[in-house]
Order: structure tokens, then C-alpha cells, then sequence
């Protein structure tokens, strides 16, 4: 019996038939699949040493058992605590803002007829391909006229407290000068997301049955009540689709923040602007920017795990 036979037969596998050009998409497959991963590798290792371990070896090999350490994920906790719940405080509304209006815009465009109905689409269209830097001036000048914090003052007079949240440790909230710039950050991306969000919606809402719609308003039922009472139900696939997406969007936005927030990184900053912060300065802590990087990318994780099925519904019921 050969050395090929015998390996056969331990195996159990008949060799004469393993395709030798399968075997070359598997091995390239998984060669791409940990070179698009080793970024991630590197930047966890490098996130698990200290200081000095880092300096002695290459950012991709595991720490030794004297130089793992935990440390820089405290310190990045601590450091971005606050401007992640500022983010929380965005991204929640912001996205589901932007969601609600874009199916209410997509059902207007698809479910009725009316004149110049075409080209309102095409200024959806249109708005999805405006780039950031083309508004930034424009922006900066609305909300320098704009005076939120004035116009807001009497309706959001919240006075200081500490509130316990869980993994953050204790977040102290106040009013201050700053809170309207998240006011208008929660406004720029809820108008800047409608466009992407309507196409979204228009696309799926076009496929939904018009016998069972035609059928709701024959027995009496409005606008509204078909929308709130069919529509909306059947909606939560493309939901799933719009809330990831759009809490991707607004979570990992730096340049409106920069805009739009004056102090930089004051009491206002978000997840990105003060994770931006973390590179600053003489001395460079590589494993605390990598671990600052890996909180910051945890919310939209979460998002991702909890809605993935969904969202992979709703991508595929609009193919």
C-alpha cells in the first residue's frame, strides 16, 4: 500500500476525488479571510500589552504572561465614558429619526399618485450623493445664526445629577453651553439620512402586495390606518436594514462633529472626536488608542449582533 493509500484510507477521504482547483479557492478564501483580519488581530494584541512589552515585540504577537495587562482598556473606559454616552444620546434619535421619516417620504412616493412626483424622487436621489465636505460652510454658518441653546433653554432646563450606568461607571449630566450642539447634530444627520433611508424604504414598499392595500382602503380604512396597520408591521425587515445602517452612519461620523461642536473636546465631545483625542500628544500609548478604538467599536457591534438576522431579512426581501 502506498504512502497516498494509507493516508486515504486514515483519513477516510478518497483523494482521487478532492478537486484540486477547490482546494486552491479554499486556501486563498481563508488566506484573505486573515489578512483582512490581521488588522484587528494586531490592534487586540497590541491593546493586551503593556508599554514596555509593546516596544520588545511586533504588534500581532500575543503579550507573555508578564506583559498582558487589562490597564489600557480602564483607562480608555474612563477616558471616553462620558463622550459615549454623548453618542448614545445621538445616534439613538438621530436613527431612529431618519427611519421614521424616510418611510413615511416612501410611502407618500409609492402608495399615491400625485403631480411631480418623479422629481422629488430624483431630489432624494440627489441628496444621497452630496458629499459631507460640500455642506460643511453652509452647516457651520446655519447653526452659527441658529441659536438652539437659546431656543431650547425653557423646554430642556435639566439641572445637574449623577446618573449609574451599568459598565460606564457613574455619568454626571448638566445642562450646559453645549448640550444644543448635540441638538443639532441629532437634526444635520436625522435630514442627511432621509434621503438613503427613503430609497430604502420606496424600494421595499413597491413590492408589497397592492391587492391586500387596495383591499384596506375599500373597507374604509385611511392613509393612516393603512400605513399604521399594514404597512408599518411588514416594515420591521427594512427597519432592522435603515437602524444599522444609519446608527453605523451617525456613530462613526468625526467631520460633522468637529463642525458642529465648538469645544472640540469639551463637555459635548463624542465617541469619535475624543477617541481622536487619545492620538494626541508627545507621548503615543499604542495600546491605549487600540483599546480606545475597541470601546468605541463595541456599540455598533452590539447593533450588528442583535439585528443581524433581521437585517439580513431585510436586505434580502428588497433583492
Amino acid at each position: 500500500m502506498s504512502v497516498r493509500d494509507d493516508l486515504a484510507e486514515r483519513v477516510g477521504v478518497d483523494l482521487e476525488a478532492v478537486d484540486p482547483l477547490r482546494v486552491a479557492l479554499y486556501a486563498t478564501l481563508v488566506g484573505l479571510v486573515a489578512f483582512y483580519l490581521s488588522p484587528l488581530e494586531s490592534g487586540l494584541m497590541t491593546a493586551l500589552k503593556t508599554e514596555a512589552e509593546f516596544a520588545t515585540s511586533p504588534p500581532f504577537v500575543p503579550p507573555t504572561v508578564e506583559g498582558f495587562t487589562l490597564e489600557p482598556f480602564g483607562v480608555a473606559l474612563d477616558t471616553l465614558s462620558s463622550a459615549i454616552l454623548n453618542s448614545i444620546m445621538l445616534a439613538v434619535p438621530a436613527t431612529v429619526l431618519s427611519a421614521l421619516f424616510g418611510s413615511f417620504a416612501a410611502y407618500g412616493l409609492t402608495n399615491f399618485e400625485w403631480r411631480g412626483q418623479l422629481g422629488v424622487v430624483a431630489l432624494f436621489i440627489a441628496g444621497i450623493f452630496i458629499p459631507y465636505q460640500a455642506v460643511l460652510i453652509p452647516l457651520s454658518r446655519l447653526w452659527a445664526i441658529v441659536d438652539t441653546q437659546s431656543l431650547l433653554a425653557p423646554v430642556l432646563d435639566i439641572t445637574v445629577f449623577s446618573a449609574q450606568v451599568p459598565v460606564l461607571g457613574t455619568v454626571e449630566l448638566a445642562t450646559h453651553p453645549h448640550y444644543a450642539s448635540i441638538i443639532n447634530l441629532i437634526i444635520t444627520h436625522t435630514a442627511y439620512g432621509i434621503p438613503i433611508t427613503t430609497l430604502l424604504f420606496r424600494g421595499y414598499y413597491k413590492k408589497l402586495s397592492t391587492e391586500m392595500l387596495e383591499a384596506a382602503r375599500l373597507d374604509g380604512a385611511g392613509a393612516f390606518t393603512v400605513y399604521r396597520r399594514i404597512v408599518l408591521p411588514l416594515s420591521m425587515p427594512m427597519f432592522a436594514v435603515t437602524l444599522i445602517y444609519q446608527f453605523t452612519q451617525v456613530w462613526n461620523d468625526l467631520l460633522f462633529a468637529l463642525i458642529i461642536i465648538p469645544s472640540g473636546s469639551g463637555p459635548a465631545a463624542v465617541a469619535t472626536i475624543a477617541l481622536n483625542e487619545l492620538t494626541g500628544g508627545i507621548i503615543q500609548t499604542f495600546n491605549t488608542q487600540m483599546a480606545g478604538a475597541f470601546v468605541a467599536a463595541l456599540p455598533t457591534l452590539l447593533v450588528y449582533v442583535l439585528f443581524g438576522d433581521k437585517f439580513a431579512k431585510g436586505v434580502a426581501g428588497n433583492t
